[in-house]
């Protein structure tokens, strides 16, 4: 068993037990939406309704003791693509469409124009979530520039000319964002990210080299957008980037551990903190984090894709194993992913749900006293 080590809590993000972001959408959410899209409401009635259930939400997460808050991506439909289609110059298209029945709803987007960072509805929504936060940490979760720039690409564009035309665009829209989420008061952002999850994947390695694409030097390339899109971050502003293999509905996309991956990301992003899959074999195991520099890695042991809780030892176990690789000072816990990265959410009860949380919490603080 993991031997505790005395005064190692810690007062600044990410915390020792923190989050992913997204929450299970409540039967009121739910509702007030499908009364939205079927005209039943107006937008500032669904408005009003999301106030009060993110209220409610930010109690919940008071009540159990997190240090930092989010507002659940209850204002959302997607993890992403509410984001991706705020910028200027993008557009939403679904990709059913034609499609006689689909199993399942199927949207990306496209660029349409030159990109930019203007009026986003989000800085409003991490304002209004800063002030229902009261003396907890809010923190804000968007898709980050590596994932744009993958999702572009495979949709395509007959806008810009050339990659590098594109990066430098995308490049701009991410620091213009950043400093303007830090204005409206925002000191812990997340960048949630799905292509180092393919990255990770044998078989997704494979379909990239059929296209033309070597993944190898794409991970160079997305190191590189990352940390001059983030480049200019203010120092007391802490920005994490989430590793996701997918997470719609309890699904996932991509399987395979850290390494093809590891020295890359883990070596040369300037983040401060990686939200790293732990939750079951489809990650591969701890060896990659020895390429770990001096960021915090905040290991997602608990999983969000089910019900049913983890042993509480085991989780100290597995702590144990990764402290073998990064100190455990630099180490902390939360779960895999968001408990809904679409508006559908996972396969699991907002009981359960919170279950996870708690048990997360406990476990932190019994190691990390």
């Amino acid at each position: 068993m993991i031997r505790p080590v005395i005064g190692t809590q810690r007062n600044a993000p990410p915390f020792r037990y923190d989050i992913v972001g997204s929450f299970l959408r409540t039967d009121e959410i739910k509702a007030a939406r499908l009364q939205y899209d079927n005209g039943e409401i107006t937008g500032s009635q669904l408005h009003e309704i999301e106030n009060i259930e993110i209220f409610k939400l930010l109690d919940l997460q008071n009540e159990v003791g997190l240090l930092a808050v989010t507002d659940g991506e209850f204002r959302r439909s997607w993890w992403h693509l509410d984001f991706f289609v705020g910028i200027k110059g993008t557009e939403k298209i679904n990709l059913n469409q034609g499609r006689a029945e689909a199993a399942q709803r199927a949207e990306s987007f496209r660029i349409v124009d030159r990109i930019a960072f203007e009026d986003h509805p989000m800085i409003d929504q991490f304002i209004a979530l800063k002030q229902m936060a009261g003396d907890r940490i809010p923190k804000m979760t968007i898709p980050s520039p590596a994932l744009f720039h993958f999702v572009e690409d495979f949709n395509g564009n007959e806008v810009y000319p050339d990659q590098e035309t594109l990066f430098q665009d995308i490049i701009a829209v991410y620091r213009t964002a950043i400093q303007a989420f830090y204005d409206a008061g925002c000191r812990y952002l997340q960048l949630d990210d799905t292509t180092w999850g393919t990255l990770c994947s044998g078989r997704h390695r494979a379909h990239l080299r059929s296209r033309g694409t070597d993944p190898d030097q794409l991970a160079k390339d997305y190191v590189r957008l990352i940390n001059e899109s983030i480049a200019s971050h203010p120092d007391d502003m802490t920005i994490a980037l989430h590793v996701c293999r997918g997470n719609f509905r309890s699904t996932w996309f991509a399987a395979g551990g850290y390494e093809p991956v590891a020295e890359e990301l883990f070596s040369n992003t300037k983040v401060d903190a990686f939200f790293l899959e732990y939750d079951n074999e489809r990650a591969g195991d701890f060896e990659p984090l020895r390429f770990i520099k001096d960021q915090f890695v905040v290991l997602g042991l608990v999983t969000t894709k089910h019900g049913g809780l983890e042993s509480k030892e085991q989780l100290k176990a597995r702590i144990e194993e990764a402290a073998q690789y990064v100190d455990i000072e630099k180490l902390c816990l939360s779960p895999q992913c968001g408990f809904a990265s679409t508006e559908e959410g996972n396969i699991l009860t907002e009981e359960e749900q919170w279950d996870k949380i708690r048990l997360v919490i406990e476990t932190a603080q019994e190691v990390w006293v």
